[in-house]
């Protein structure tokens, strides 16, 4: 019997390494691809493939054959410090772009037998959530289009393109609207890390009794989603005859300073919240969970608490080795 073969693209990022040790535990063999090796942890991956994707020819020799399963979630990509400033708007959307380019054209040439694209809760119009503790996301909303950064467009462009190559040339698709994923190996530092990273550093950071710096009011309001429930969700919703595109997120809506306040006891420290300017996205964001239960009868389930916890121990253990 012939092996299962996949391809995870951005696999040296944080979702995608997960993904891949999901896949290898599930008994696929899998060819990953990068820019670079994941950061923390050696893949799994049966090859592991560093190159540029916005590069077609490199294109070209990894997606080489009708793959069982392609997983498409590499980006230029960042937290709201990255997508938000506007410095970065011509390389993200080159650079994914031209990505999602060459690799629809590749796997409807390839005849690949089924391909994920990753896209983002960034499509979401702003209309849609003035009110932080009641924000709108249903999968519908999203038109009239006008998302709120050029990270945004993209990946509504790109979700058009992988549907248009479905009903044109019969790329089997599915599609995800990824809501901030957060988790142990991700980001921490640097810029491009995601919010619940950032304030987990912070907190690590910061001298009991100090304080720990907030952008804005701190009333935004978000959810996230521990890995494992990213990772499962993927999984689930390539098992299905569903297309897409379909929220995969929690609905378990906080504020930024409760966030923090949570980070604050697990940490078992006495700080303080000092607020200042800085970009803050959208006044609330929160998945709405109502089609990914109808249609895959499931949704994300691992309490926000539950992965922060985690999440803080690995930080704080990454904090400590830079001081030794």
């Amino acid at each position: 019997m012939k092996t299962k073969e996949v391809l995870v693209l951005g696999a040296g990022g944080f979702i995608g390494n997960h993904l891949v040790t999901r896949l290898k535990g599930d008994g696929w063999w899998v060819r990953a691809v990068g820019r670079h090796q994941p950061k923390w942890r050696i893949s799994l991956a049966d090859e592991f493939i560093t190159g540029d994707l916005t590069n077609s020819v490199f294109c070209a020799s990894i997606l080489d054959r009708p793959f069982d399963r392609v997983y498409q979630l590499a980006a230029n990509m960042g937290g709201a410090g990255f997508v938000f400033s506007g410095d970065n708007d011509a390389d993200i959307m080159r650079d994914s772009g031209l990505i999602n380019l060459n690799i629809v054209n590749l796997a409807t040439k390839m005849r690949v037998k089924k391909i994920f694209y990753s896209s983002s809760a960034c499509i979401y119009p702003h209309e849609n959530r003035p009110d932080p503790n009641n924000p709108s996301y249903k999968e519908e909303s999203v038109y009239p289009a006008l998302p709120a950064n050029e990270y945004g467009w993209e990946k509504l462009f790109s979700e058009r393109l992988y549907l248009a190559h479905m009903r044109n040339k019969g790329l089997n698709v599915r599609i995800a609207r990824f809501h901030t994923t957060y988790g142990p190996e991700s980001e921490w530092k640097g810029g491009r890390e995601k919010f619940p990273a950032a304030l987990c550093r912070k907190v690590a950071q910061a001298s009991d009794g100090g304080e720990i710096e907030i952008w804005g009011d701190g009333l935004q309001t978000r959810s996230f989603t521990y890995i494992d429930d990213c990772v499962e969700g993927i999984e689930r919703l390539m098992e299905s005859d569903f297309t897409g595109p379909v929220n995969l997120g929690s609905d378990e809506l906080i504020s930024v300073n409760d966030l923090a306040k949570m980070v604050i006891n697990i940490a078992g420290k006495n700080l303080t919240l000092r607020h200042v300017e800085g970009l803050q996205g959208p006044r609330g964001r929160n998945s709405d969970n109502t089609l990914i239960r109808e249609k895959l009868g499931w949704a994300p389930s691992i309490t926000l608490e539950e992965g922060m916890r985690k999440m803080y121990v690995w930080v704080l253990s990454e904090v400590e080795k830079e001081k030794k």
